[in-house]
C-alpha cells in the first residue's frame, strides 16, 4: 500500500477513536484493517505466434485452458487461507490470451500501485515458449517478477540431461522457471515472491502430488464467456499408463493414475453451475484409465437423473475403452456427448514403432460404433509422418478410414518430437536435426527429418489429408451416418465446418481456432518489424471481409448438405460398411484396413524408426 494512502487511513482511524465510543478490540481491528496490503497474482495463459509473427487471438476461442483453471482454483484457496499473512490480501487476475488482448500497461500499473505482485505465465507449451519470454520482458522491465511453468519447462527438465539453451537464456534474463505441478507448492512460490526471494528454478518433477481433496479447477465467468459455447474444463485425473514414444504426458504427469474424488468433481461442477456453466471438457489424457472413472460417473449420473442437472462433457479415451464393462454406457448417461479418441494411425508397423501397442486396428470399427449407438459424436486424432508413411500411403489410409470407420471428425497432426517426449530425447542424443524455432512445435509444422518424404512432401501430405477427409462428398457420407443413428446432424455439421474452415481458411489447427481472428499490429514477434499502419490496417480490413465471406460460403455448402440429409425420408434406413454391426467371425475377413497391412510385425521392426532417422 502506498504511504500516502496509509497516512490518510490512519488519520481516519484517529478521528474514529476520538469521536466514537470504540472498544480497544474494535479499535485494534480497525487499525489492522488500515494496514492491509494488496499483493497481486496475475495468471496468464499465453498464446503463440502465427507464421507472420502475430499472436493467435480470437473474439471467442474454442478450447478453454485447464491449467489456468487449476492455477486459479489453487490461488483462490491461497487467498482464503491468507498464506501471505492476515494483513495481506492476495488479489488474483486471470487472462486467457487466446481470446483476450492483454492490458499489459494496466497490469503493470495495478501492481505498482499495490504492495507488490508477480506474473505467472502458466501452461506454456513448447510452441508458446518464445512468445511467453517476449511477454515476460514487458514485466521484467518494470521490475515485476515473472514465473513460467508448463509442459515445455517440465518436459525438458524431465527428459534432458542439461537445461536447454532457450530455457537457460530465459533464466539469464531473470525469469523464474517452474517444473512440475503447483498443488502443494504454490504457497511457497507466492511467499518467496512476496519477500522478493524467488529462486531461478523450482523443480518438483519428482514430487507429483495426490489430487484428491486439493482445490478444484475453476475458471472465472469472465474467461468462460470468451469461449465458444460457454465451455469450461477440469482434470478428473492425471497420468497415463501407456508408453507412446511421441507423448509428453507420461513424462510430465507420470504413468501412475492420480485422480480427484467424486466429491471433488461434484463440488467443481456445482461451482460452475452457479456461474451458468453446464459444458465441460475433461482434460484427462485418457479418462478410461482414470482408476476412479466409475465412482465419478456414478456421481454425475445421479446429478443428472435425480436432480435433472443438464451437465455435458467432452472426454478423451483410448481405442480399447469399449472393452471396459459399463464404461461407454455410463459415460453417455453421465452426459458425455463428444469423445476424442487417440486413433493415431492404422498402420500396425507405425503403432508398434511408436510403442502404441494398445491400439488394435481390428477393434476400431466396433469401438466407434458403440459410441455412436450411445449418440456420442466421435472425433479422432491421426498422426502423419511415421517412418513408413508416404503421400500415397497416407491418401490410401484416409480412403480406408472414410469407407470403413464411422468417425464423425478426424484431425491430423504431424509427428513431432516434442520436448518432454521419448522421441525428442532420442533424437537429441543421436544428434538428429530438429527445428530450433520452438514456435514451430505446434504439430502442424515439420520439425525433423523423415526417412522417405522430403520436408515439402510431408507438409503437402498434411494439407492433402485435411482436404481429402473433409471433401463435400465425405461430409455428406458422415452426416448420413449421423442421421441414421439419430444423432444431431447440425451439431456434427458445425464441428466439421469448424475443423475444415480453420485449416482451409485460417491456416490454423482447429485446436487453436476460434471465431473472428484478432491481430494487433504492435504485438508482433520480437525481431520482426512493425508494419506501417497505412499498410497494416487496410490489409487487415480486407482480410477480415474476405475471411468472413469465405466462411459464409463454406457454411452455405455444409448447410445445403445437412438440409438435404435431414429432409431425406429414407435417412434412417441409410447404411454402409462403416455402420454395419461388426460380427466377430467376419471382422478380420472383410476390412481393408486389415488386408492392407500385415497382422504380424517382426520384433526387429520396433526399433526401426530411430535407426532410419539417424541415416
Amino acid at each position: 500500500m502506498k504511504k500516502g494512502r496509509t497516512a490518510d487511513t490512519q488519520c481516519v482511524v484517529f478521528k474514529i477513536w476520538l469521536f466514537s465510543p470504540c472498544s480497544p478490540q474494535q479499535l485494534q481491528n480497525i487499525i489492522m484493517a488500515s494496514h492491509t496490503d494488496t499483493f497481486r497474482l496475475v495468471l496468464i495463459k499465453p498464446s503463440r505466434y502465427d507464421d507472420d509473427g502475430y499472436v493467435i487471438q480470437w473474439v471467442k476461442s474454442y478450447i478453454p485452458s485447464n491449467t489456468l483453471a487449476a492455477l486459479n482454483g489453487l490461488a483462490l484457496d491461497c487467498a482464503n487461507r491468507k498464506i501471505l499473512g492476515e494483513q495481506v490480501e492476495l488479489s488474483i487476475q486471470t487472462y486467457d490470451e487466446t481470446n483476450t488482448i492483454l492490458p499489459i500497461k494496466q497490469i503493470i500499473r495495478d501492481i505498482k500501485q499495490s504492495s507488490g505482485g508477480i506474473v505467472g505465465l502458466v501452461g506454456v507449451q513448447t510452441n508458446q515458449f518464445p512468445h511467453a519470454v517476449d511477454l515476460a520482458d514487458h514485466f521484467l522491465k518494470a521490475d515485476i517478477p515473472v514465473v513460467i511453468g508448463g509442459f515445455h519447462v517440465s518436459g525438458c527438465l524431465a527428459m534432458l540431461p542439461e537445461v536447454p539453451l532457450d530455457i537457460q537464456a530465459a533464466m539469464d534474463k531473470g525469469i523464474t522457471m517452474f517444473a512440475g505441478e503447483a498443488e502443494e507448492h504454490l504457497d511457497g512460490i507466492l511467499q518467496d515472491a512476496y519477500t522478493r526471494k524467488l529462486k531461478p528454478l523450482y523443480n518438483f518433477m519428482d514430487d507429483l502430488p495426490h489430487l484428491e481433496g486439493t482445490p478444484s479447477p475453476l475458471l472465472p465467468a469472465n474467461i468462460i464467456k470468451n469461449t465458444l459455447g460457454l465451455l469450461s474444463s477440469f482434470d478428473a485425473g492425471r497420468g497415463c499408463p501407456f508408453q507412446c514414444s511421441f507423448c509428453t504426458i507420461i513424462n510430465v504427469q507420470g504413468r501412475k493414475s492420480r485422480w480427484r474424488s467424486p466429491d471433488d468433481i461434484e463440488k467443481l461442477i456445482r461451482a460452475n453451475l452457479k456461474q451458468g456453466i453446464r459444458r465441460f471438457f475433461i482434460t484427462d489424457d485418457d479418462f478410461a484409465r482414470n482408476k476412479n472413472w466409475e465412482p465419478i460417473l456414478d456421481r454425475c449420473i445421479k446429478m443428472r437423473e435425480e436432480e435433472g442437472l443438464q451437465i455435458r462433457f467432452t472426454i478423451q479415451v483410448d481405442t480399447l475403452c469399449h472393452k471396459i464393462p459399463r464404461f461407454i454406457e455410463k459415460c453417455a448417461r453421465a452426459g458425455a456427448r463428444s469423445v476424442f479418441i487417440g486413433l493415431e494411425n492404422i498402420n500396425p508397423d507405425s503403432l508398434v514403432g511408436a510403442k502404441k501397442r494398445q491400439n488394435k486396428i481390428f477393434e476400431y470399427r466396433k469401438m466407434i460404433q458403440m459410441w455412436k449407438d450411445h449418440k456420442c459424436m466421435t472425433v479422432a486424432g491421426y498422426i502423419l509422418g511415421f517412418p513408413t508413411d508416404t503421400p500415397e500411403s497416407i491418401a490410401r489410409d484416409i480412403e480406408i478410414i472414410q469407407k470403413e470407420l464411422p468417425l464423425d471428425c478426424l484431425e491430423f497432426f504431424c509427428l513431432t518430437p516434442l520436448p518432454g517426449s521419448e522421441d525428442h530425447k532420442t533424437l537429441h542424443q543421436q544428434g538428429v536435426w530438429m527445428d530450433s524455432d520452438m514456435n514451430n512445435y505446434d504439430l502442424e509444422h515439420v520439425t525433423t527429418k523423415h526417412p522417405i518424404m522430403s520436408k515439402e512432401e510431408w507438409q503437402q501430405a498434411y494439407h492433402m489429408a485435411w482436404e481429402k477427409y473433409y471433401s463435400l462428398d465425405h461430409v455428406e457420407t458422415v452426416l448420413r451416418r449421423v442421421a441414421s443413428k439419430k444423432q444431431k446432424v447440425d451439431k456434427v455439421m458445425s464441428v466439421m465446418l469448424r475443423f475444415h474452415g480453420c485449416i482451409a481458411l485460417e491456416g490454423i489447427h482447429p485446436l487453436e481456432g476460434g471465431i473472428f481472428r484478432r491481430k494487433v499490429r504492435t504485438t508482433r514477434r520480437t525481431g520482426l518489424p512493425l508494419e506501417n499502419p497505412m499498410l497494416f490496417y487496410p490489409r487487415r480490413v480486407w482480410e477480415t471481409v474476405s475471411s468472413t465471406f469465405q466462411w459464409l460460403m463454406l457454411y452455405w455448402q455444409f448447410r445445403r448438405i445437412a438440409t438435404r440429409v435431414k429432409n431425406d425420408p429414407q435417412r434412417r434406413a441409410y447404411t454402409d460398411l462403416a455402420i454395419i454391426p461388426v460380427m466377430e467371425e467376419e471382422e478380420e475377413e472383410n476390412l481393408s484396413l486389415l488386408k492392407t497391412y500385415p497382422t504380424h510385425i517382426p520384433v526387429a521392426s520396433i526399433g526401426k524408426r530411430n535407426s532410419i532417422l539417424t541415416s
